[in-house]
């Protein structure tokens, strides 16, 4: 329990993972960090406050910002004793992402990944499917989308072109 000092009671780990779950992705603003599986644990160590996170990139160009909206967050709890420590083993993996961040996406018109337990020959090889339409009739025009993490896609069906967060 971390002690609040504008308060009488005691924060909790839970209570912290829920506030943490406010901070969204910066690329993907209608998720969160906690939903994209990027912050893998929250812990109390010598009263200090540890939020491990793993981001989708090494070099993510989002890193220091997400680092910066953690801590924002957590000091509107009244937590001033922060660290938050970029844990880069086990790499992070789409994988990782939930099932109602999965939803968010796709309603954003962004191609959710496929779930692939590590096999990642037999994902980039399978159809993606429109995020419009449904349909699996779509050709891959870019492997390079908007950021690191996209790929282009057209959909031959509804003729939309969609990005689709890739496969890691």
């Amino acid at each position: 329990m971390v002690r609040n000092p504008d308060s009488r009671g005691a924060i909790s780990l839970q209570d912290i993972w829920r506030a943490l779950d406010d901070v969204v992705d910066p690329e993907i603003p209608v998720v969160s960090l906690v939903e994209m599986g990027i912050i893998r644990d929250v812990m109390e160590v010598g009263g200090r406050i540890v939020v491990k996170m793993t981001p989708t990139f090494a070099g993510c160009p989002a890193l220091e910002v997400m680092e910066s909206d953690i801590r924002a967050r957590l000091e509107k709890m009244g937590i001033d004793l922060v660290d938050v420590v970029r844990a880069l083993d086990p790499p992070w993996t789409s994988d990782w992402i939930s099932e109602s961040a999965r939803r968010k996406i796709k309603q954003i018109g962004l191609a959710p990944p496929q779930v692939h337990g590590g096999d990642f020959i037999n994902v980039l090889d399978a159809p993606v499917t429109c995020p419009y339409c449904d349909s699996f009739n779509t050709t891959l025009k870019n492997s390079f989308g908007s950021t690191p993490c996209r790929m282009i896609y057209y959909c031959n069906n509804c003729s939309q072109p969609f990005e689709q967060f890739r496969p890691l």
